[in-house]
């Protein structure tokens, strides 16, 4: 938000400097994140001085140039060539000498050199309107009061007002200072603090008077509960031209355009009462009567933007007696706005129910300034106010009388909050004794009214603009941002209490498989829950994918039903970005829709895409393959103490190569590679390995984890190989449980180290070079134990699976 510091001192009297303004801001919770500069006219007209047309001559070289000689104030007058129908001897004009800077209403600069135009020197430019960012015309040169002098700064001669702007990161919860007036009255209870007293002047409404009642427009609620005030006044004979400068520039200051003055006094009074106002064409409203009220839904309605919109059933609109004419408190429409050809105008200012703004302007994907301060709550005690001061400024600068008593449907006034605020809660929330007639001041400032004071606390009323403040808490926390946090002192001595948690907690072992993970070259990567239902769709089903009720975009409309998409845009991003090489891993979580209500489930979910490690000249590149991730998944699994995890083939159509790992009859992990198909349609050209673990099942597993240990064995370990001939369907898992299951107490691991198929083998079959590790922990094997052992196997081998040595 921004906040013009010579619009703050029409209501207060400061003469801080900027810089020293924006630090106690800051210390009232309205942090200033940087403050700008802003000139009326940007350059300043620096460089611009006034100049004496002397001497004005056709230029030889071309009919619509002429050749002028003119005194800017100097030893010796400079020659400029000029292109203006209006440049005549004897006129005093602005001249931009050589080295000013000039600036288009783009924005765009122009370095004004000396040149030559057509063979003839020019040493500067004589200028029009539009070239100094005065006004528009470019019809000719500005031509200025004989009485200045030549070499007369630009500067002095036009009115430039410069300006100190605030950034201020405003909290949601602060609707109170969404205005200038609002930071104004904050400003004043920080300045009390600081023992100086200064007198916040509201603006007047004084000149409000109607002038006749020729224009008469009916208002009809038909749900207070969504418009529980709604004023409306006309005003009309205006004229709908340009706004004059005062009220431009204080538009510009803060980053607005400025359209008409009607238009612009709306947006004056918006910013610097908070009250968002909306002016109508009088003459457009059919029936003479304005209806606030809930349309079909599916009713077609044309917003100011020329964007067709497709209404929803709880949408507020203001019509009249035909059509819709404007989303209540987001956006007007085209049918009934003001134009050049507007005479007379309907005001309206209202209070909104927020939930409902809300959600109409999510809705539409509308982020008005409007919508922004109805959806925080503004003040409901100032409609009225806020529109005869913007109904009295438009009379001003646009003419006009105003025809019509000011509505004011205001049938139920909501109750006063009422708090106590006792002084033990003070002292002890902030931790030292503040004294109570500092407090009383403090609260006296915020305009928070003490109804009754006894020796325990203080009986308080809140204004209705402070709508965040509803509890004892929330006065504290008043009373504190204004008494100052910097004047809390520091204790040497800090409490804190310990609390005793399991080393298990899901916190505690994304930690440790994080650790791990990073210690493999692995990065962890945070993603948004938040998807668009087409690329959930692009890769997996949606149909049980939970819904936002009110998206903040398209792309934001359902929650993920599957870690993969995630993942996957990740990597397409960091391929776009010539980052190829990539292991990744998330802790989160998918939502499912499901009869009984959704539900979330907690996943880790790892990602690998190209080569294992970067190119060097040391050793030759690695791919990453399906085996390289089976290992992470092995060795996680490992760290975490889950033993016995049985592998069968996965039926998940996002992969095209894969394995599920199941314990105890359930689902743990699925991983591998994932189809071709799922990566065409998100664009991604390189191979994507991904496992996806259920990390509430890895939860339950690990708390039934006992921590075992064993002595390190003192007799060596014993190594030998089979070269076994095997059909080709056999997989390496029958080979390794066959093993296990002839051999427990000897056999430590067994390992495949070599594979082959192709020549030399009879057909369907393929060859397994798997080696053995055995060990007794009790003493040295022998030989005669070691060949007894291997002949087990190899007829075991030979008996389950037709195996053959070769």
């Amino acid at each position: 938000m921004k906040i013009s510091y010579n619009w703050l001192k029409q209501f207060l009297s400061v003469d801080w400097e900027a810089q020293k303004t924006g630090e106690l801001l800051t210390d009232l919770g309205l942090e200033v994140e940087g403050i700008t500069s802003f000139e009326s006219v940007k350059g300043g007209l620096e460089g611009v001085v006034v100049g004496h047309v002397l001497t004005c001559e056709k230029h030889p070289n071309a009919d619509r140039l002429k050749v002028t000689t003119v005194d800017i104030g100097e030893e010796t007058p400079v020659q400029i060539v000029c292109g203006a129908p209006n440049v005549a001897v004897g006129q005093k004009v602005p001249v931009a000498t050589i080295g000013t800077t000039l600036y288009s209403a783009e924005g765009e600069p122009l370095k004004i050199k000396k040149g030559k135009i057509r063979g003839e020197e020019s040493h500067g430019m004589i200028c029009a309107e539009d070239e100094l960012g005065l006004g528009k015309s470019h019809d000719g040169i500005m031509v200025l009061s004989d009485a200045l002098e030549p070499g007369t700064l630009g500067s002095e001669v036009f009115e430039i007002e410069t300006d100190d702007v605030f950034e201020i990161g405003l909290t949601p919860n602060r609707a109170d200072a969404m205005s200038h007036f609002g930071v104004a009255r904050d400003l004043k209870a920080g300045l009390e603090q600081h023992e100086i007293s200064k007198g916040l002047v509201t603006p007047s409404t004084s000149n409000f008077s109607i002038d006749n009642r020729s224009l008469k427009i009916d208002v009809e609620v038909e749900d207070s509960d969504l418009a529980p005030r709604y004023c409306g006044v006309t005003i009309s004979n205006i004229i709908v031209q340009d706004s004059p400068d005062w009220l431009k520039n204080r538009l510009k200051a803060i980053g607005l355009s400025p359209i008409n003055n009607i238009v612009d006094v709306t947006n004056y009074v918006l910013h610097e009462l908070g009250q968002p106002l909306h002016a109508f064409d009088a003459n457009k409203i059919k029936g003479g009567k304005i209806e606030v009220k809930r349309l079909p839904s599916g009713t077609k309605f044309t917003t100011l933007d020329d964007v067709e919109r497709e209404l929803h059933e709880e949408d507020l609109m203001i019509c009249d007696s035909e059509k819709p004419m404007c989303i209540a408190g987001v956006f007007g429409g085209t049918y009934s706005g003001v134009t050049e050809h507007t005479s007379a105008i309907f005001l309206e200012s209202a209070y909104f129910n927020p939930i409902s703004i809300r959600k109409s302007a999510k809705r539409h994907g509308l982020n008005t300034d409007a919508s922004f301060r109805f959806e925080r709550g503004i003040d409901i005690e100032i409609t009225e106010y806020a529109l005869m001061r913007a109904a009295a400024l438009i009379r001003e600068i646009a003419g006009g009388e105003i025809s019509s008593e000011v509505v004011d449907l205001y049938p139920k006034k909501p109750k006063e909050r009422q708090v106590f605020l006792t002084f033990d809660k003070i002292n002890s929330l902030i931790g030292q004794e503040i004294p109570r007639d500092t407090i009383k001041s403090i609260l006296s400032s915020l305009e928070i009214r003490v109804n009754n004071v006894t020796e325990s606390g203080l009986g308080l009323t809140i204004p209705f603009y402070r709508v965040d403040v509803e509890r004892e808490v929330d006065v504290i926390e008043e009373i504190l941002r204004v008494y100052g946090y910097n004047k809390i002192d520091f204790k040497e001595k800090l409490n804190a209490s310990i609390a005793s948690n399991s080393k298990l907690e899901s916190h505690r072992l994304q930690d440790i498989v994080g650790d791990m993970l990073a210690s493999q070259g692995f990065y962890e990567i945070m993603t948004n829950s938040l998807v668009a239902r087409e690329d959930l769709e692009a890769i997996v089903s949606s149909g049980n994918a939970v819904e936002m009720m009110n998206p903040l975009s398209l792309d934001l409309s359902v929650l993920r039903t599957s870690m993969l998409l995630s993942g996957l845009e990740t990597i397409k991003y960091n391929n776009n970005r010539q980052q190829n090489r990539l292991k990744l891993y998330e802790f989160g979580k998918t939502y499912h829709a499901t009869k009984k209500g959704n539900d979330e489930k907690q996943h880790l979910s790892l990602f690998i895409s190209g080569n294992r490690n970067s190119d060097s000249w040391t050793r030759p590149t690695e791919k990453t393959d399906f085996f390289y991730l089976k290992g992470s998944i092995e060795t996680i699994l490992q760290r975490l103490g889950i033993e016995k995890a049985e592998a069968k083939p996965t039926d998940s159509k996002s992969l095209s190569e894969g394995l599920s790992y199941w314990v105890n009859g359930k689902e743990l992990c699925t991983f591998g590679l994932v189809n071709k198909s799922v990566l065409k349609k998100l664009e991604l050209k390189q191979a994507v390995l991904i496992a996806d673990f259920d990390w509430d099942m890895i939860l339950d597993l690990v708390q039934d984890q006992a921590i075992s240990f064993r002595e390190i064995p003192k007799y060596p370990e014993v190594t030998r190989d089979f070269a076994l001939l095997l059909d080709e369907n056999v997989s390496f898992q029958q080979v390794n449980d066959i093993a296990w299951d002839t051999e427990k107490k000897l056999l430590k691991s067994v390992n495949l180290f070599d594979v082959y198929t192709g020549k030399n083998l009879p057909k369907g079959k393929k060859s397994y070079a798997i080696s053995f590790t055995l060990q007794d922990e009790n003493k040295t094997l022998t030989d005669k134990q070691i060949d007894k052992l291997m002949s087990k196997l190899q007829k075991s081998y030979e008996k389950q699976l037709g195996a053959s040595l070769r």
